[in-house]
């Protein structure tokens, strides 16, 4: 497949948030499926581990901005209350992804939020999660097995969304492997795709050129369409972006903070 490329002729940048700080000594790891996602839709991934201590300068390096799912968000953040479902916290890499989203919405760089991305997303935004889904939809659908296992189950979405554009289908097969999803949405965030118990598994950002989150695990079906497509369709937004005004240039004059409050039910309008 031909590679995307700006107008210079340079190869598309895609910077991906990496797990934060594990293990003994501690390493910081990302799974290689976000890796091949992007290279198989022609960019050039670029990992971005936590820990600088200004974050939105990376932005200076890419072109488009995916964060990965990994472990879960510290409740603090949201409002939320301990649960012992509650694993893997970096609160290192919550201030991070914070401050990358906030600084990637300000500067209208692409951005593709997958799992936990999704949440860090509504959160910047100023929206809440449910803290375990189980004790809220019950297991009528099944998000994820025990203790921690992927599972699939089919997600509904929107047609009248940009996301069912990208994506080209209504409805579709969803690799699952959450137990917290979106309570109340973020400013500016709209609900596209729900799974049957009514989980938000998709929003869109209103205000911004292209800025999608997923529940799901599009990387681990990357073979598969849609999920394909909503690669594709990221990397060529930051090619185009960056042959316009070039979003690596606007984030370094508008590192700064998404507009946050004014937060809404996240709950599935009447079909």
């Amino acid at each position: 497949m031909k590679r995307p490329v700006d107008r210079s002729g340079k190869a598309v940048v895609v910077g991906i948030t990496s797990y934060g700080r594990d293990g003994s000594p501690a390493v910081f790891s990302l799974p290689c499926g976000y890796v091949d996602a992007v290279r198989a839709a022609g960019g050039t991934p670029l990992i971005l581990p936590p820990g600088e201590p200004a974050p939105a300068r990376l932005l200076s390096l890419v072109d488009g901005l995916l964060l990965a799912g990994g472990g879960d968000i510290a409740p603090a953040a949201y409002g939320g209350r301990p649960h012992e479902s509650v694993y893997l916290v970096s609160e290192e890499r919550d201030r991070f992804e914070f401050a990358l989203v906030r600084a990637a919405l300000a500067a209208r760089m692409p951005l593709l939020c997958i799992c936990r991305g999704l949440q860090v997303l509504n959160i910047a935004c100023g929206g809440t999660l449910h803290v375990h889904l189980p004790e809220r939809f019950g297991e009528r659908v099944r998000h994820r097995l025990p203790p921690r296992v992927p599972t699939r189950h089919r997600v509904r979405v929107d047609p009248q969304s940009r996301l069912a554009g990208i994506l080209a289908v209504t409805e579709l097969d969803a690799c699952s492997w959450h137990h917290q999803a979106i309570d109340q949405l973020g400013s500016d965030l709209r609900p596209v795709a729900w799974a049957a118990d009514g989980v938000i598994e998709a929003v869109e950002h209103t205000e911004h050129p292209w800025c999608f989150g997923v529940q799901w695990h599009p990387e681990l079906q990357a073979a598969e369409e849609p999920h394909r497509r909503l690669f594709r369709a990221f990397v060529v937004a930051a090619a185009q972006a960056m042959g316009s005004e070039g979003p690596r240039r606007r984030s370094r004059a508008s590192a700064g903070g998404a507009r946050a409050g004014g937060r809404r039910t996240g709950t599935e309008p009447e079909r």
